[in-house]
């Protein structure tokens, strides 16, 4: 390994003992080791911080930082990257598995082609014993060559698995850092498309595992998921539910101001966004996303009312 390696690993972990052995064992393992491991301890109190400091010891290549106080999952994946400085990076998480050689080809599907900014492979859902239960079909645009395509795409259907691709830290530090509002991984992605394609490596070497005491499950509610991002969300006075979507659909609206766009790209996000927006807006009854609770219609016409002054502007 060269003294600063090229790609680093940023692992944030609260309370993870039962899966974190099996995950770090599948990082380690990889074909590909030119990179760090660091780990950032949310303050665990389980024997999270015992198994990182065995690990660390029989392997150079992990850094070990435990946090003073839980700061929530959102500000710890973003001091991950923060303490990085590595010309590649890649979020892991505790309880998923990766195929050996997961990262050896995100990296070479990166240096194949200098215009793709993430890399990712095929994912699949497992159980809490490893067994595979599902396996996706990724069919979202985002090798498109045209940002506004990707962009689309990403707004009706959940691109979430892509956070956890091999990115180029160059493009991640142009982005807005990640935020803790209502689904705020698929802004943080659809901005990342607007600055650069995806690429998919058609082989099967993501294992994202489905278990009782993951976030999305153990928090099933926007307040709950919002506060697990930063403790700050639970705050129902500063942070009331219509904030919370509210400021989803302004992520988005940050994301096509901040994005390298011509004029006639930023106009065709903006009704892009108008069009997602109107179609959430008629849906007021249904739920807006998958198990969250559903807006009221107040709430779904405050969400197209944002969009609707950017899409003026934006003519």
């Amino acid at each position: 390994m060269t003294a600063l390696p090229r790609l680093s690993l940023g692992l944030p972990v609260y309370n993870g003992e039962e899966y974190l052995a099996e995950s770090l064992d599948a990082l380690l393992g990889q074909s590909y080791g030119d990179f760090e491991l660091v780990i950032s301890d949310n303050a665990s109190s389980d024997g999270t911080e015992e198994i990182c400091r065995q690990y660390a010891e029989k392997d150079s290549r992990i850094r070990y930082v435990r946090q003073p106080v839980n700061i929530g999952a959102t500000p710890n994946h973003n001091y991950l990257f923060e303490v990085c400085r590595t010309e590649l990076f890649k979020w892991v998480s505790h309880d998923d598995l990766y195929g050996r050689d997961l990262l050896l080809r995100c990296v070479e599907a990166l240096d194949e082609r200098p215009h793709v900014i993430v890399a990712h492979a095929g994912t699949a859902i497992i159980d809490g014993s490893g067994a595979v239960t599902q396996v996706f079909d990724y069919h979202i645009k985002t090798d498109s060559p045209y940002a506004p395509e990707r962009f689309l795409s990403l707004l009706f259907e959940p691109g979430g698995d892509d956070f956890y691709g091999v990115i180029r830290s160059d493009v991640l530090r142009r982005v807005t850092p990640m935020n803790s509002y209502h689904h705020a991984d698929r802004t943080y992605i659809a901005e990342l498309a607007l600055h650069g394609p995806f690429h998919q490596v058609p082989e099967l070497l993501y294992f994202r595992r489905d278990h009782p005491h993951r976030a999305e499950r153990a928090n099933p509610t926007i307040r709950s998921r919002c506060a697990n991002l930063d403790p700050r969300r639970a705050d129902r006075l500063r942070n009331p539910a219509v904030r919370l979507l509210g400021e989803y659909v302004l992520g988005f609206v940050t994301a096509i101001q901040r994005a390298p766009l011509s004029t006639r790209e930023r106009q065709q996000c903006y009704r892009h966004l108008w069009t997602w927006a109107s179609s959430r807006a008629r849906a007021r009854g249904e739920r807006i996303e998958d198990r969250a609770p559903t807006a009221t219609p107040e709430e779904a016409l405050t969400v197209s009312a944002i969009v609707a002054g950017q899409e003026g502007r934006g003519r």
